[in-house]
C-alpha cells in the first residue's frame, strides 16, 4: 500500500487545521468557552502549521522541497505541542498550587514587549488552570497535543519521502 505523499497529503494536513480552528471558534462563539491565552497560542500554532501545509500543497515540491516543507511542520506542530503540553501540565496542577490570573492578553500585548508577553504567557495564570471542556476524558490541549503530534509525523512522513512533483 502506497503512503499518501504529495498535494493530496498536505492538502489534507491544512484541513485537519482548518477544522481545529473551526471548532475552537465554535467553542468560542456557540458553546461559549473563553479562551486563556495559552488557548490562543495554541491557535496561532495550528493555524501556523495549516499555512506550511497549504503552501505546500499549493507548491507541490519535489524531494529537497519536500524535505524542507517537513522540517517547517515539524517545527510548527513542535511549537504548538510545546504550549499545549505546557497547558495540559497548568491544568494537571492541583489547586492553590496554579499561579493566579493575570492581566488580559490583549492588555499584555499592548503593555509588553512581544518576548515578555509568551514568558508571562508561558508561565500560565488561573484561567488556563480551568477545564470546561472534555471528549473521551481529555481537555482540548489534550486533545490539541495529540492532533499536533500526529499532523507533525504525518506531515513529515508525507513530505520527506522520495517523489516527483505532479
Amino acid at each position: 500500500m502506497k503512503a499518501v505523499q504529495g498535494r493530496g497529503a498536505n492538502l489534507f494536513g491544512a484541513a485537519a487545521c482548518l477544522a481545529m480552528l473551526a471548532f475552537a471558534l465554535y467553542s468560542e462563539k456557540v458553546l461559549g468557552l473563553a479562551p486563556c491565552p495559552l488557548c490562543m497560542f495554541q491557535r496561532v500554532g495550528v493555524l501556523a502549521l495549516g499555512i506550511v501545509f497549504l503552501a505546500a500543497a499549493l507548491h507541490n515540491p519535489g524531494r529537497m522541497g519536500g524535505r524542507a516543507y517537513a522540517v517547517l511542520i515539524v517545527v510548527a506542530a513542535g511549537s504548538t505541542l510545546a504550549v499545549a503540553a505546557r497547558h495540559v501540565y497548568v491544568q494537571s496542577l492541583p489547586p492553590g498550587t496554579v499561579p493566579a490570573c493575570g492581566a488580559s492578553l490583549d492588555f499584555m500585548l499592548e503593555v509588553f514587549p512581544l518576548l515578555e508577553v509568551v514568558r508571562k504567557v508561558m508561565t500560565g495564570g488561573g484561567e488556563c488552570a480551568q477545564v470546561d471542556w472534555r471528549f473521551l476524558g481529555l481537555s482540548m490541549p489534550a486533545w490539541v497535543l495529540v492532533a499536533a503530534g500526529l499532523l507533525g509525523v504525518y506531515g513529515a512522513a508525507a513530505n520527506s519521502e522520495r517523489r516527483t512533483p505532479r
